[in-house]
């Protein structure tokens, strides 16, 4: 009992450290679901090598360019705002776009000198030929107000914004063209109570004995690796997509290793340590799910693969998790007022 114990210290101590960072890293710059979403339709003339995307549901905009030739963007009054090219990024910090960008809702006050007729006055921002910032043309302004067309019909897909963000690739011109979309979310009469279901089946598993609680951790380790290999794909700017990847599969790869453990314990019907290794996995499906806790009511999921995996993913990491906990809970407790169920034969000492 004493190596159990330790053993889950142990564990406890291991959660801290692997979760203190990876813990939020998947969800990229905030959110992991919205109802809205963006995407580029065109770039023209095309420009083989340049890359622009859309991320964050349309709330930022990505431009690579490793070609030898500097891309230009203009700010929103058509002055000088970046350059992007071999020697990097140049900002021009006169340019009022510079501050506007900084907040996705343009709050952020402009400096006295900001001037969009003044002569520029760059600024390298970045060693290499890659940028993402803030265009305001991608995204829906209005913080907490449904555009138009939505608020009158929240029940079908709609095209809030169709939008152009002008470039120059070496002095010709180029024309970015792409959309805003809106989709209405899952409804709650549908969802809410299959997350309430999952909560209470995995609660009772915990009740009824060590073998549906094992079969409620392999459940809580595969949604958990899943949700780590759908880490979408970040920002140039905050890393590569396999180093994501790897850093979402530290906290999954403990829940596996715990999972493993209290199916192990299910087996030898070592109920009171299979309780605590659930109650141990549980938090961990919490600690590793909260951050996306948005997907469960939003139309769209940051995540590669389908949607609708990566949303029950997070439903299991959440539902799945709370239930080990609260079951695991029960199991411990039972476990010690049944010793057959805590793997002791009875009458045997304690």
């Amino acid at each position: 009992m004493l190596r159990a114990r330790f053993v889950v210290v142990l564990l406890g101590v291991v959660a801290v450290l692997a979760l203190a960072g990876p813990a939020a890293a998947h969800v990229g710059d905030g959110r992991a679901g919205s109802d809205f979403d963006g995407r580029v339709l065109s770039v023209t003339p095309a420009v083989p090598g340049v890359t622009v995307r859309v991320l964050q549901f349309g709330d930022e905009l990505e431009v690579v360019n490793p070609t030898g030739t500097e891309l230009a963007v203009p700010g929103y009054s058509g002055e000088p705002y970046l350059r992007i090219g071999p020697d990097g990024v140049w900002r021009n910090r006169l340019s009022p776009a510079t501050t506007i960008n900084l907040d996705r809702f343009g709050r952020t006050p402009l400096p006295a000198d900001a001037d969009p007729l003044a002569a520029p006055d760059w600024v390298q921002v970045s060693t290499q030929p890659e940028y993402t910032w803030h265009d305001h043309r991608t995204h829906w302004m209005s913080e907490g107000q449904l555009p138009p067309a939505v608020a009158a019909d929240p029940t079908t897909d709609h095209v809030v914004l169709e939008w152009t963000v002008p470039m120059a690739y070496g002095g010709q011109d180029v024309v970015v063209d792409g959309e805003l979309t809106w989709s209405p979310p899952p409804p709650g009469w549908l969802v809410w109570p299959l997350y309430a279901v999952l909560l209470l089946a995995v609660v009772a598993a915990g009740w009824s004995g060590p073998g549906p609680l094992a079969g409620a951790l392999a459940l809580g380790a595969a949604a958990s690796l899943w949700h780590a290999l759908a880490t979408p794909v970040p920002s140039v700017t905050q890393g590569s997509h396999a180093g994501a990847v790897v850093s979402a599969l530290l906290p999954a790869l403990l829940v596996a290793g715990v999972s493993v453990l209290g199916i192990r314990a299910a087996r030898r019907v070592r109920g009171g340590l299979t309780g605590v290794l659930a109650v141990v996995a549980g938090w961990l499906l919490l600690v590793q799910g909260l951050p996306d806790v948005d997907v469960l009511w939003t139309a769209n999921v940051l995540a590669t693969g389908p949607g609708v995996l990566g949303r029950a993913a997070v439903a299991v990491l959440l539902a799945g998790g709370a239930g080990l906990v609260a079951g695991g809970a029960l199991a411990a407790r039972r476990s010690r007022r049944d010793p057959v169920t805590a793997g002791v034969p009875a009458g045997a000492p304690g």
